[in-house]
């Protein structure tokens, strides 16, 4: 059975309880979870599960396409967790929260991307330290990721709410620009996941986000490398 994803729901949940699914060595699958696994150009959430006293870490999480399980991987297969149990979990927040910063400054960039230079996203990820994203580009020209990065910072300093709500699949498909990754198409759901910053972007997108563009801090331009044919990089990174 598919883990429930609380993420999606509630991007700025620290902590939940959940029942153990499933157990193999360092593997635990929970009926329900906030942990984000590494998907979608998203590095995975860290943090620990508690039972009882007992404190265990979570040092690596990953989604399972086939079975819809989220797999939490413990720092050690020696433990006492068994199906059934109880568990609690608490989010490394710092962590999460600079991923959320960075991820939301990602869909103003592709925003301002596809509007100004009809660029699709080709590639990208990002970890709380740093980001990058390939575009489509013809052209390598690092002035215009400057201008990108500077254009988006302008819209970071408006303080736009950011919007959360699911649409069905046919709906939402008909809405121009929200798929903006070259590379594949929203999975085969009825409803999907919308992100939208209004009057700037609105994409289907499943990963979490902040609530309001000025949470972002400043997007900094790192630098741009020129990775091929559709595959023009931008690193960049969010302060403080």
């Amino acid at each position: 059975m598919a883990t429930e994803l609380l993420y999606q729901k509630d991007s700025y949940l620290r902590e939940f309880d959940a029942a153990v699914k499933r157990v193999d060595g360092e593997k635990i699958v929970l009926d329900k979870t906030a942990f984000h696994p590494r998907s979608g150009g998203l590095d995975h959430d860290t943090g620990i599960l508690l039972k009882g006293d007992k404190e265990y870490h979570v040092v690596k999480v990953l989604f399972d396409k086939e079975t819809g399980e989220v797999v939490h991987y413990l720092d050690t297969s020696e433990h006492d967790i068994k199906v059934g149990d109880r568990v609690r979990g608490i989010i490394d927040w710092d962590r999460r929260y600079r991923i959320m910063r960075m991820h939301t400054a990602a869909h103003i960039l592709s925003a301002i991307m596809y509007r100004d230079y009809n660029a699709l996203i080709t590639g990208g990820h990002i970890s709380p330290d740093k980001a990058y994203d390939d575009y489509s580009l013809p052209e390598f020209n690092p002035e215009i990721f400057r201008e990108a990065v500077r254009k988006a910072n302008e819209i970071v300093k408006q303080g736009i709410d950011v919007k959360i709500y699911w649409l069905k699949r046919e709906e939402a498909l008909k809405i121009p620009g929200v798929v903006k990754l070259a590379s594949r198409m929203p999975p085969e759901i009825e409803y999907l996941r919308i992100v939208e910053i209004p009057g700037i972007d609105i994409q289907a997108d499943g990963g979490p986000h902040v609530r309001n563009t000025k949470e972002i801090g400043e997007i900094v331009f790192l630098k741009a490398e020129n990775k091929g044919k559709k595959r023009k990089r931008l690193y960049y990174t969010v302060k403080p």
